[in-house]
Parts: structure tokens; C-alpha cells; sequence
């Protein structure tokens, strides 16, 4: 097997300057983002499970649900109705896959959205072992005073309220060795002054976590573990999630020089899934490109 330098295995992005309203669409994106299509191979390591992914259609959660369904998973993907783009691409690249690709579009922003959203992916999967809260909401303010009430509002209800309500929803059904897995970010640990509020509920997100992992483990035998991205070129960060001129430079100060991809991502949340992670719980699993955490 051939090594590959990983500061160069992706080319340093300079995007140009670019706009989408939130939460943006992959297919806008300049440069597009890698998620797998052509280099992810599965090998049988999810092979019979059944996945709930949330932010399915684009960015991390999308380059997962690939893996997923590649290493034997039937996957659910839930995403935000303006999305659909998106998440029907997905879709076809999960059945091509020869797994049930289950499509769930809505607004995780209402505990009844999220018991319904679980609901309907239990029924159409026939039942659910596998939950990757990865829906967020990121929204740049140069100004921290110029957060508003209904924007800290949206962002609390998608980043922390949503992730809660799906877990209650979920393990009702979910038995002995199924895994949790929450999306936190680098942001919980070095916070842009930039996103404040977001890096809030990323560190939150990443506490919430560890205790669901006391209250579930020992009790109910369901792993709950964390991923910590770095930055990663997503949709997240051209529909006003980053400064437009910061984009241009987009992750070329972490310490690979050059933002990630969400393909990278891909493994670290199928390791978490499989049984190679069985006495792995209560865990924050860092892909910073190199940044040092806690």
C-alpha cells in the first residue's frame, strides 16, 4: 500500500467569495466537496444495520451516509425540505449501493418533528441501531451584539434541543450495542469569536455526549460517542457560516495547511458504529487536520 502525505492527499482550496442562503446546497458549492462517490469501499463493517442519519443529504453527514450504506447499512437520511437537491443525489448513491435508502425531510427544530422524524425511519427501516446526530446550524456575526434573539434561538433548538429529543426518541428502540454518535466540532474546544454562538452548543453537544453515555451504557448497553471536525469544506460554510472573506483562505491555518473534506470524515463515524469500537464510549474522536484537544 502506497503512503500518502496527508497534508497533500486533497489540494489547498481557495474558494472564491461565494453565497448561499442557509443551509446551502453541495451542488452550489465552488468547489464542489468530496464525500467518497468514487473512493470509498466498504467492507461488509455495518453489514445488516440500520442508521438514522441527521444533515444526511450534504457535507459530513452525506459522506457518511455513503460509508454507511457501503459497508452493508440501510440508511435514513433526514434533512431540511429546501435541501431535497441534495438529498435525492444521496439517496440514489445509497441504493446504488444495493442498501434501502429512506428520505425524511422536515425541521429538526420541534420535539415533535424529531419523535415523528425517528417514527418514520423505524418504519421504514424496520427498526433503528444506529443514530448520527450531525444537523447543525452555523451562522457567522462579526459582531457578537449582532446575534439575535430568534438566531440564538435556532441555532440552540437545531445544535442542542434536536440532538436530546432524537435520543429520547430513539432508544425505546434501540437494543443492546447500538451506537449514538453526535457531530461536536474544533469549535468547542477554540471557539472563533466569530461563532459564539455556535461554538456554545458544540460544547455543549459534546457534554451531552459524555453524560448520555453514563445514562445509557451501563444501563442500556448503547455506546454514545463524539467526532470533532475541524474545518471542513461543507455547505455550512458558504451559506454564511465563515465571513465571505474568509473563504478564500478556507483552512489553509490549520496545522495540515488545507481544509478537510468531508470523505475524510467518513471512517471516524463507521468506527464508532462497528463493533471495532465496542469498549469505546464517553469518547470525542478529534479529526482537527491536526489541531490539539483536550
Amino acid at each position: 500500500m502506497t503512503l500518502t502525505d496527508p497534508r497533500k492527499k486533497y489540494p489547498v482550496i481557495s474558494p472564491p467569495e461565494q453565497t448561499q442562503d442557509n443551509p446551502g446546497l453541495d451542488a452550489d458549492m465552488v468547489p464542489t466537496a468530496d464525500h467518497g462517490e468514487d473512493s470509498y469501499s466498504g467492507s461488509g463493517k455495518l453489514e445488516g444495520r440500520k442508521a438514522l442519519i441527521t444533515g444526511g443529504d450534504s457535507g459530513i453527514g452525506a459522506a457518511v451516509a455513503i460509508a454507511y450504506a457501503r459497508e452493508g447499512a440501510d440508511v435514513a437520511i433526514a434533512y431540511l425540505p429546501s435541501e431535497e437537491e441534495d438529498a435525492k443525489n444521496i439517496v440514489r448513491l445509497i441504493e446504488d449501493a444495493g442498501r434501502t435508502a429512506v428520505a425524511l425531510p422536515g425541521n429538526l427544530e420541534s420535539r415533535q418533528e424529531c419523535f415523528d422524524t425517528v417514527d418514520k425511519a423505524v418504519s421504514a427501516l424496520g427498526g433503528i441501531d444506529i443514530l448520527v446526530n450531525n444537523a447543525g446550524r452555523q451562522i457567522a456575526h462579526e459582531d457578537f451584539l449582532d446575534i439575535t434573539e430568534e438566531e440564538y434561538d435556532k441555532t440552540i433548538k437545531t445544535n442542542i434541543y434536536a440532538p436530546f429529543y432524537l435520543v429520547q426518541a430513539a432508544v425505546p428502540h434501540m437494543a443492546p450495542g447500538s451506537s449514538i454518535i453526535f457531530t461536536s466540532s474544533i469549535q468547542a474546544y477554540e471557539p472563533s469569536p466569530h461563532l459564539v454562538h455556535y461554538a456554545a452548543t458544540k460544547a455543549a453537544m459534546n457534554n451531552m455526549s459524555k453524560g448520555l453515555s453514563m445514562a445509557l451504557l451501563g444501563d442500556k448497553g448503547i455506546r454514545v460517542n463524539a467526532v470533532a471536525p475541524g474545518p471542513i469544506w461543507t455547505p455550512l460554510q458558504p451559506s454564511h457560516g465563515q465571513p465571505v472573506d474568509k473563504l478564500v483562505q478556507f483552512g489553509q491555518e490549520s496545522e495540515m495547511g488545507r481544509a478537510g473534506q468531508p470523505a475524510e470524515l467518513a471512517g471516524a463515524y463507521v468506527f464508532l458504529a462497528s463493533e471495532a469500537a465496542s469498549y469505546v464510549s464517553g469518547e470525542t474522536l478529534a479529526v482537527t487536520g491536526g489541531a490539539v484537544t483536550p
